[in-house]
């Protein structure tokens, strides 16, 4: 596909390949090369402790066990005293035993060092404990590509708190993300491979985001992501507009098309500035954050079957409610409902105000109401 670099050039700059192409990083598995090292090293001390050992009962006529305390403590350098005077022969073994023991304590130590360096630079242990973190997830969203739009993708990700995961096939955009959020889940692979979205959790995943350089490749993760989690919900970044109908085939939910909104974002600044201006939080300036937020409300709700006037959300929590989705879809939107408009099990109000305000009406839910980590800063004039 154009645009695209080969994968081999993309493993470059010491990240070592792809997650899905690295070793198994089980614990006991990074430590399998090291095994049989240790053994023989250990294998060294136990022979020169059994010489010691029988040196000392030979030349000094000791006892077994204080041949072999006298053994210990001189291989190891520890330097306790001598537990019996030593003949001339005896103080050669022991300089003996000093060399043979200081050469014992040298290769353990080499091979001690090396484990920590390797498993370090190799980031066995650093993936690992990442990789597990990804294991563990469940209703989050998955992020395709972290280019331009993918970053944005990600700060809303991180400025709504909900759990997410990157898919990035260039290590120099992962580092570029990382230094910014050290804590990141991320899969250094293919995105439109199989096992990388199922590496992914996708089958636990609650949404995707396709933000790769290649409509082709959206397309292809798009229907990838379809067929492993069939009720997923995804959005799409469309390059062409041709593209537009054709990653709504392959199941993205929603198309952005960074052409088509910036155009109308533009257009709108000319004819409505006014307008513009409010979407983007020009009054921040007075400290005065907007957000436009989806609230869903679940069955067993107390908000089911009572009206909006009888809620008296705006008063109690000071949230604009400017539109209202009917459950399953019935039907087109209310745009500002009345004060009459009763709530149903299922039904999801589309509120404006502050992340305080949006944090009241939470708590004047009981919790129980779900507020969806789609709804954004109000900016929506594009990319």
């Amino acid at each position: 596909m154009s645009g695209r670099k080969p994968q081999s050039s993309q493993r470059r700059g010491g990240w070592g390949g792809s997650d899905l192409e690295q070793p198994p990083i089980t614990l006991a598995e990074a430590l399998r090369p090291f095994w049989r090292r240790f053994s023989l090293a250990g294998l060294y001390f136990v022979i020169v402790f059994l010489l010691g050992s029988l040196g000392y009962t030979i030349i000094e006529d000791w006892r077994w066990i204080d041949s072999l305390y006298m053994a210990v403590t001189t291989v190891t350098s520890v330097g306790f005293m001598e537990l019996y005077p030593l003949s001339p022969a005896g103080r050669n073994f022991t300089m003996a035993l000093i060399f043979l023991g200081i050469t014992g304590l040298g290769i353990w130590w080499a091979l001690t060092t090396a484990l920590i360096v390797e498993l370090d630079l190799g980031g066995v242990l650093r993936r690992r404990r990442r990789m597990r973190g990804i294991e563990a997830l469940s209703d989050h969203h998955i992020v395709c590509g972290v280019g331009r739009m993918g970053r944005v993708v990600v700060a809303e990700m991180l400025d709504a708190k909900h759990p997410f995961v990157v898919i990035e096939q260039d290590p120099a955009r992962i580092a570029l993300v990382r230094d910014a959020q050290p804590d990141l889940l991320f899969i250094e692979g293919d995105a439109t491979l199989e096992k990388t979205l199922e590496a992914a959790q996708i089958r636990k995943a609650r949404g995707l985001a396709a933000c790769l350089a290649d409509d082709a490749e959206n397309i292809l993760v798009c229907m990838t992501a379809r067929h492993l989690n069939p009720e997923l919900t995804m959005v799409a970044r469309a390059y062409s507009e041709e593209s537009l109908e054709k990653l709504r085939r392959a199941g993205a939910a929603r198309v952005v098309s960074p052409n088509v909104t910036g155009g109308v974002r533009m257009a709108f600044s000319l004819l409505r500035p006014h307008v513009v201006d409010f979407l983007e939080c020009a009054i921040s300036g007075a400290g005065i954050e907007l957000r436009l937020e989806q609230a869903a409300i679940p069955g067993g709700s107390h908000f089911v079957g009572q009206s909006l006037a009888e809620l008296r959300i705006p008063q109690r929590t000071g949230l604009i409610v400017l539109s209202l989705q009917r459950a399953r879809g019935k039907g087109p939107p209310i745009y500002n409902p009345g004060p009459e408009t009763r709530l149903e099990a299922g039904d999801v109000m589309i509120v404006m105000g502050s992340s305080e305000q949006i944090q009241q009406l939470r708590e004047y839910a009981g919790k129980e109401m779900e507020l969806g980590e789609e709804g954004t800063e109000a900016d929506h004039g594009g990319d």
